[in-house]
């Protein structure tokens, strides 16, 4: 019984992946700008967030009288957003 020989090609997932630089779409100017923005914008706010965390682990959490109840920020949040995106008729 002979066995036929074939030539091994490489399945789809062992195919190296193409270079990255390769897939790399350039923004336009005021694109990359908004996103320098908004990059800007989520560092302060981690920054924002790390020294609330850091206070409360150099001296505990606040007292329930000195915090802002979770309603009141969330309702303050909604409007925020109302106003930015007024409703639609």
């Amino acid at each position: 019984m002979k066995h036929a020989v074939r030539a091994l090609e490489p399945s789809m997932s062992e195919q190296p992946a193409p270079a990255a630089h390769h897939l790399r779409q350039q923004l336009e100017p005021a694109a990359a700008e908004a996103v320098r923005a908004y990059a800007a914008r989520t560092r302060e706010s981690a920054d924002q967030l790390a020294a609330v965390l850091e206070d409360i682990a150099a001296n505990g959490l606040p007292s329930a009288e000195d915090c802002t109840p979770w309603e009141d920020l969330r309702e303050a949040h909604l409007a925020r957003l109302a106003h930015q995106r007024p409703a639609v008729a």
